[in-house]
């Protein structure tokens, strides 16, 4: 009988064994986490195996995100707080503060986000547990999650405002984007901002940035 290979070892890993020492020493990480883990690496080595060339080496290291789709998604929590946008001269303005979490990076991930009016009123918060996945895809779904629902909210001006230097340099144009894995989400966050009338993308220190930080840590505890 021949010898199975990696990645049907890995397989079946994934598919029987309890992992409980693995679970035991990692803190917040689950059993369904692991295994997709262990999904992931025994899809990489097949295609290793089977003479598949990944996109590249970046792509390949991390799991692929799905597109987000156009408006906001079934399984986005958003929390209202304060009544519709009115017009003031015209403009309907909200400033977005986003934020994306990964416990171990790929890990399990969050993206939050909070929408706020010009004087600081919360008109909504919004949240999304994203399963296994990087910090990177983390940051911009919170991003796309947070344009949605603006658009939804009725706003024609927005400011976005993240402590991740990565994606305000890469939404700004000062950076390229390299990793396959985020092309689509760059794609769908600069579709989104070019919606609004105005649209302003910029960086702010972590510590200014507490109330989408809450919303993407209670979105992988809460798996919203």
């Amino acid at each position: 009988m021949p010898l199975p290979s990696r990645a049907e070892i890995l397989g079946f890993i994934a598919r029987h064994e309890p992992l409980e020492k693995t679970l035991e020493a990692f803190s917040g990480l689950t059993r369904e986490h692991l295994r997709a883990l262990l999904r992931e690496a025994a899809l990489l080595m097949r295609a290793e195996e089977e003479g598949v060339e990944a996109s590249s080496p970046e792509a390949a290291a991390a799991p692929q995100p799905p597109i987000p789709e156009t408006g906001p998604r079934r399984d986005t929590l958003v929390e209202a707080q304060a009544a519709p946008l009115a017009a003031e001269g015209g403009r309907k303005r909200l400033l977005l503060f986003s934020d994306g979490a990964a416990r171990g990076n790929p890990g399990p991930a969050g993206a939050g986000a909070v929408l706020t009016r010009e004087d600081g009123t919360v008109v909504a918060k919004c949240g999304k547990y994203l399963g296994v996945q990087t910090n990177n895809v983390a940051e911009y779904t919170a991003v796309i999650i947070g344009l949605e629902t603006a658009l939804r909210l009725g706003a024609n001006e927005v400011e976005v405002v993240a402590d991740s230097e990565l994606m305000v340099r890469q939404l700004t144009g000062a950076y390229r984007v390299k990793n396959a894995g985020l092309k689509p989400l760059y794609a769908k966050a600069k579709e989104l901002l070019g919606r609004f009338l105005a649209a302003q993308v910029r960086h702010i220190p972590r510590e200014q940035n507490k109330l989408a930080d809450e919303m993407s840590n209670r979105a992988i505890d809460e798996k919203m």
